[in-house]
């Protein structure tokens, strides 16, 4: 319908025809929730998505490593978006703030000097609870893409990269087919 009979405008007053048309495709746009983009935190998440209409083409590209130094539980937003998640971006974050000095915005410091409040690393030596994620991804049934991202500015890629491979094999293993303590249970097969 277009935006003099009611329907949507978009810029300019122009009818949206480029929302239209991406619905009719069948592709989903995951945004990264990240510092200096629309949704960069839980609430800003929230936010966008009703800013939007919830329309279901755009999702979200779950990267636990902006999560971690703004102090958000990276297993809980992926239940709390599981309707959403439609990529997982394995980049891991460790946390240098409380010694006094080390300040959460960085200071300024180029990535991997220790005086930052925090810092890239290779995924599994950093303080994303990624068992917690892993088993969070599994309760939610996610079976999209998952990726590696890696920025470590302390460690060789050669040497990270086959590290953070090895770590999340290990850890995207599959839900059981039954409770473990289903084995106790009375019937007779």
């Amino acid at each position: 319908m277009p935006a003099s009979q009611g329907g949507k405008a978009g810029r300019n007053g122009a009818p949206d025809t480029r929302a239209k048309r991406a619905n009719s495709f069948v592709v989903r746009f995951a945004h990264e929730v990240h510092p200096s983009e629309i949704a960069y935190d839980y609430w800003s998440t929230v936010a966008t998505l009703e800013a939007i209409g919830h329309r279901e083409a755009f999702g979200l590209n779950w990267d636990p490593s902006h999560m971690v130094w703004q102090d958000l539980d990276p297993a809980a937003f992926i239940w709390d978006f599981k309707d959403r998640i439609y990529h997982v971006d394995c980049k891991d974050t460790r946390k240098r703030i409380g010694n006094g000095r080390n300040g959460r915005l960085g200071s300024h410091l180029p990535w991997g000097d220790p005086r930052r409040g925090w810092d890239f690393v290779s995924t599994g030596h950093g303080d994303v609870p990624w068992e917690d994620c892993f088993r969070t991804l599994n309760a939610i049934g996610y079976d999209g893409p998952i990726s590696i991202e890696w920025e470590d500015a302390g460690m060789d890629r050669l040497v990270g990269a086959p590290g953070a491979l090895e770590f999340v094999r290990a850890l995207n293993f599959d839900k059981p087919d039954a409770a473990f303590d289903a084995a106790f249970s009375s019937s007779k097969d």
